[in-house]
């Protein structure tokens, strides 16, 4: 996985962290948890807000 791959990374994160509500997450969690996805294979430089909030996004979407 990739920072762009934000659909496949919140389906991650939403299996890995079902107690967590995805509207009220801080962007240095969320890239935390990211990083320690199973499967994830990218650089940390190459993460940003733009990004941050797409994940978040999708996650929110995903949960609903």
């Amino acid at each position: 996985m990739k920072w762009t791959d934000t659909l496949e990374i919140a389906i991650a994160l939403g299996e890995k962290l079902p107690g967590v509500d995805p509207k009220t997450l801080r962007f240095t969690d969320l890239r935390r948890w990211v990083m320690q996805l199973d499967g994830f294979d990218d650089i940390a430089e190459h993460s940003g807000e733009k990004i941050l909030e797409a994940i978040q996004m999708a996650w929110i979407e995903e949960a609903d």
